[in-house]
């Protein structure tokens, strides 16, 4: 099953909407809900999440989520 950038970009806000203020999740939550074959998306939602209104952290600092290496966590940008 393919998925498109849109239903990424949807999921991503939708799952942080959905934790709420200042509470993070892992891209692979949306990855998993996406698609039983997640992990080739991977890559798309990191690219994707730093286009929208989100921050992504890793060890609590903030990183570009395109450059990061090893697991990051996204949550709403205030």
């Amino acid at each position: 099953m393919s998925v498109d950038d849109g239903r990424i970009a949807d999921a991503l806000i939708a799952m942080a909407r959905t934790r709420g203020p200042r509470k993070t999740f892992c891209p692979s939550e949306v990855a998993r809900a996406l698609s039983e074959e997640w992990r080739p998306l991977m890559a798309r939602i990191r690219t994707i999440a730093a286009d929208l209104p989100l921050v992504a952290t890793q060890g609590g600092e903030e990183v570009d989520p395109r450059a990061a290496s090893g697991p990051i966590r996204l949550s709403l940008r205030e």
